[in-house]
């Protein structure tokens, strides 16, 4: 049978978050169904590529907004985008101890005790960043508002942007930016290529007579609305390096969430869905699940396919992506118990 993974999820198109995967397709809590899979890092941290570097500053680099940033000091790093991604990279630096604040997204345990600077989960503080006293802050334009961030930079804080977009290309060439913006430049090659590596490794778990895979990624938070994934999403590359095809990209979308009727649904026909946990919870998991219009009529609603994977891991799109990748296709490709 030709498999296919959909991800359900109701969330606004201005407010969209992301991530973590299992290894041997145990069931998820939330649902009882054998076909249901958690797929959970073994280690939800972010592995340090070396212990303490020692930066090399002061370094000007060019920010993704155009401007020349010169960082001269390391010791008090904010990170803060949408998906936990600089937080996770400046931690796989070797660099954990030296971040103050961070963004919402980034809850791995090793972070939990520094100050969040994105309450509202979307948008910056500039009271809370400036009481941190940062030395540099690593941000993108998937958080705002380009005023607190320009405020944030008037006050004479060095502001280095990244690249928001979530690609696998662009896993590699964001690792070696901050490593490069943090005075770490070998340090930031160095997990570069780990991650490359752990992205190939992951590959090869794709079985060899495996069939390929149309896999619908959908983003919920509750059952008012349901938008599925499609070109630029970031889950549609995950789905691509998994061997499988975007659903949504099949399906004619071209922004990366699209709100999707019960009959496109029923139509699309995916034999699984992938979801972030606490969108499957926040539906009442899959006997929720079961109840949104057309769910119930797809092979993967009748069988209650389902793999889902932790908010904060999945889209980070950051050093963690390989072993992201692998326990993804661990939950997916795994024979049914």
């Amino acid at each position: 049978m030709r498999l296919r993974i959909a991800a359900v999820a109701a969330v606004s198109t201005m407010a969209l978050f992301g991530m973590t995967a299992c290894s041997s397709g145990a069931h998820n809590a939330t649902g009882d169904a054998a076909n249901t899979r958690t797929a959970t890092l073994a280690d939800p941290n972010p592995q340090p590529i070396t212990d303490n570097p020692e930066p090399a500053l002061p370094v000007t680099v060019r920010s993704f907004d155009g401007v020349d940033v010169t960082v001269t000091d390391a010791s008090r790093i904010v990170t803060a985008d949408r998906y936990g991604t600089l937080t996770e990279t400046v931690f796989s630096l070797g660099l954990g101890d030296n971040v103050v604040g961070r963004d919402i997204a980034s809850d791995f345990p090793a972070a939990a005790d520094i100050p969040v600077v994105t309450p509202g989960g979307q948008s910056l503080n500039a009271e809370a960043i400036l009481d941190l006293a940062p030395t540099v802050i690593l941000t993108d334009t998937s958080i705002g508002p380009k005023g607190v961030q320009d405020q944030l930079r008037d006050a004479g804080i060095p502001v280095v942007f990244f690249d928001p977009a979530r690609t696998l290309e662009g896993v590699g060439p964001q690792i070696t930016a901050v490593a490069d913006a943090l005075g770490v430049p070998r340090a930031g090659r160095d997990l570069a290529a780990r991650t490359d590596a752990e992205v190939a490794a992951a590959r090869e778990k794709i079985p060899d007579d495996a069939e390929p895979l149309t896999v619908a990624f959908l983003y919920m938070r509750g059952p008012a609305l349901t938008m599925m994934g499609g070109p630029g999403s970031g889950a549609d590359a995950l789905i691509t390096a998994l061997g499988a095809a975007d659903a949504g990209t099949e399906a004619g979308l071209e922004q990366p969430f699209a709100p999707i009727t019960s009959e496109a649904m029923i139509a699309a026909a995916p034999d699984l869905f992938l979801m972030m946990t606490d969108g499957l919870e926040s539906i009442g998991g899959v006997d929720g699940l079961t109840k949104i219009p057309g769910i119930a009529q797809t092979p993967a609603g009748e069988d209650q396919r389902v793999v889902d994977m932790e908010d904060g891991v999945l889209l980070s799109f950051g050093p963690n992506t390989g072993r992201v990748l692998g326990a993804l296709a661990d939950a997916m490709y795994s024979p049914a118990t």
